[in-house]
């Protein structure tokens, strides 16, 4: 049987195909436009967005069913009866709400959403913004006294108008910080904490289930990003992990049926998924909010022009050479969470090349996953190979450096596009490990625990210096 998928992401939109005895395999990519209205926020267009992945989903063509994998706490406003947005989606990127978030951390309101839905008080998470749209958009507020008002992240707003099913699926709903993530529904309480209606929220659904259909093809499973790329590589066990590195860079570890909840780790429980009415399967999340987005703003400015450019350093690192880069670009989050701290480069000297910055970023980038990984390691036992994936995993000495690290060996899949795959694979309930790790590269630590050691504590000075820059 023939299955597809659609891993709508931050940066682009991209269809996958999965047929008997064939590779997967990437039917139609295509990138959209982010902006920036003002400092801190970041939008993109939601009609680009619902055209990219129609378009991605007509290339893919026919199967026995898809797939959809979205942004995870993206979210915007549509027309309840037309469907039609109205307002932009405001990405996960996004800060524009930080304020109000000060307000309620100072009213001591983290406590709750600890408590209920497992999540510090963050504007990455949808529940700030949506409340900010329904505040400060005349189209959202007209459409609330309409009793026209649909309120949510986009894998709604894509269902509402691919299959006519406007629902949301419970690993994106944990995201929000208006779930309860015991009962895997919306929380009255969480709701009116952020003044939130709940009846302008879309009904919270298993991860597969019946989602309507488009084009004649079943939608059977709709699922975070993240999420989509622990399936697909197969970590379905307690205790198996992955870290993808696309825009950010997300590390998640499999825990069962239980709910691990530790706020002084900087971790978040979080839904792996829920499969029909079996119980919810949870994870740990870890995230690093600027890894990919990092490197493409070092493209920016000029300081390479090739991805080769990035994958042929020599000799000792950056770092035993005094020079580190903490890659704060939008703050810190796992294990700080302090999205005032600055991004920065440490220890340049007259002698610093353009390629000694480029090499102390990937090695900055690494530092902070590894820094994500000490968190979960001291949780939870790991299964012995870390599963990564995303546009970094291309990247040898980022890979190596990162293995050196963790002190763990690292499984890179020959098939990188991880999301996609187990978006598809999760619509035709796959479970199989096997096709996920076949000709992978497996990178082995080259350097010792101590040198290791030093390298993060050397880190740890630099992150210290980070910290509130921006308060």
């Amino acid at each position: 049987m023939r299955f597809i998928s659609v891993d709508q992401g931050t940066t682009s939109t991209r269809s996958l195909v999965l047929e008997p005895g064939q590779p997967a395999r990437i039917a139609l990519a295509l990138t959209h436009a982010a902006r920036y209205p003002q400092a801190g926020w970041v939008e993109h267009d939601p009609l680009e967005l619902l055209a990219n992945v129609r378009r991605c989903l007509e290339a893919a063509g026919p199967a026995a069913a898809a797939g959809l994998a979205n942004q995870g706490e993206s979210c915007l406003a549509w027309d309840r009866v037309t469907g039609e947005p109205l307002s932009p989606v405001i990405v996960w990127q996004d800060n524009r709400t930080a304020d109000a978030v000060s307000r309620l951390l100072a009213q001591g309101a983290q406590a709750l959403t600890l408590a209920r839905a497992g999540l510090p008080l963050d504007s990455y998470f949808s529940a700030s913004k949506l409340a900010w749209l329904l505040q400060n958009v005349p189209a959202v507020q007209a459409a609330r006294r309409a009793g026209r008002l649909q309120l949510g992240t986009t894998d709604a707003y894509f269902l509402r108008n691919l299959t006519g099913q406007g629902a949301t699926e419970v690993t994106t709903a944990a995201r929000t910080s208006l779930m309860n993530l015991a009962t895997g529904q919306w929380d009255e309480v969480l709701c009116e904490l952020f003044q939130v209606p709940m009846d302008c929220l879309p009904p919270i659904r298993s991860t597969w289930d019946a989602f309507g259909e488009v084009g004649g093809t079943p939608v059977t499973a709709s699922i975070v990003d993240q999420q989509a790329a622990l399936f697909g590589h197969g970590c379905h066990r307690p205790g198996q992990a992955k870290f993808t590195f696309g825009t950010g860079a997300f590390a998640l570890v499999n825990t069962g049926q239980q709910s691990s909840r530790d706020a002084d780790s900087g971790l978040l429980p979080t839904v792996a998924w829920r499969i029909g009415d079996a119980p919810i399967q949870y994870a740990l999340d870890g995230g690093v909010y600027s890894a990919g987005a990092a490197i493409e703003w070092a493209r920016s400015l000029r300081l390479f022009d090739a991805e080769a450019e990035l994958d042929a350093f020599e000799g000792p690192s950056a770092l035993s050479r005094g020079l580190v880069f903490v890659p704060a670009l939008t703050g810190l989050a796992c294990p700080h969470w302090d999205r005032s701290a600055g991004a920065l480069w440490l220890g340049m000297t007259p002698a610093t090349s353009r390629r000694d910055l480029l090499q102390s970023m990937l090695e900055g980038i690494a530092l902070r996953a590894a820094e994500v990984m000490a968190a979960m390691q001291a949780h939870i036992a790991l299964e012995g190979t870390l599963a990564v994936d995303g546009g970094l995993a291309n990247n040898s000495y980022f890979c190596q450096f990162l293995c050196d690290q963790l002190q763990r060996p690292l499984r890179v899949p020959a098939f990188r596009d991880m999301t996609a795959l187990g978006a598809a694979r999760l619509a035709a309930r796959d479970y199989a490990a096997e096709a996920s790790q076949e000709d992978g590269l497996i990178y082995a630590p080259a350097c010792s625990a101590a040198e290791a050691a030093a390298r993060g504590a050397r880190f740890s000075e630099a992150a210290a210096f980070s910290r509130g820059w921006h308060s």
